[in-house]
């Protein structure tokens, strides 16, 4: 299963990256997330529904010092990383 996922509010500065890929490789996730110039975060995930299911809780309230406003959630259609890696962009 694959899903892009934009996170709006106060999610850059605060360590929303790191945590987001901490979260990931935890659940096996391979992917990316980067921040976005409007302020918002944006990730890719790849990996067993289960987790991608986690990951996208875990997102819509991100570490302690996050403010999340809102999740928007997609389907992808690009191919996972072949190396299998999460990356912060």
């Amino acid at each position: 299963m694959a899903k892009r996922l934009t996170i709006e509010g106060r999610v850059q500065g605060v360590g929303y990256r790191a945590a987001f890929a901490d979260k990931a490789v935890a659940l096996g996730l391979s992917g990316w997330v980067r921040n976005l110039r409007d302020g918002s975060v944006e990730a890719c995930v790849h990996g067993e529904v289960a987790a991608v299911e986690a990951i996208i809780l875990w997102a819509r309230q991100g570490p302690a010092a996050a403010r999340v406003l809102d999740v928007t959630i997609e389907d992808v259609v690009e191919p996972a990383p072949s190396d299998g890696a999460f990356k912060i962009r």
